[in-house]
């Protein structure tokens, strides 16, 4: 199943800025890799803000945790860098039109 992903990347109190974009830089060479290789679908960053956005295709809420716990940001205990995480199922619009014609009047 397609799955929208939102975080918003944080940089933990008293951590200086070279560590923080050092970890991200981390998470960076992980996640080209992963859209590379397929893993992931797609992923931006939103501009002037420090928020991830992806879609993933994940057959369910195992894969989905496997491939959050498999990043270098929790690999390396920097998880509290991602706050505000959300996962959106994704259905094809044309799915929903066809749906509408049985919900209308």
């Amino acid at each position: 199943m397609l799955m929208l992903f939102m975080a918003d990347i944080v940089k933990p109190a008293g951590m200086d800025d070279a560590e923080f974009f050092k970890i991200w830089k981390a998470e960076s060479v992980a996640a080209v890799a992963g859209l590379d290789a397929g893993g992931i679908n797609h992923l931006w960053k939103a501009a002037g803000q420090y928020q991830v956005i992806g879609v993933f295709d994940l057959a369910d809420g195992n894969e989905m945790d496997a491939a959050l716990h498999g990043l270098p940001i929790w690999q390396s205990g920097h998880h509290e860098m991602a706050q505000n995480i959300k996962w959106i199922p994704l259905r094809d619009y044309r799915d929903w039109a066809k749906d509408l014609q049985s919900l209308s009047p």
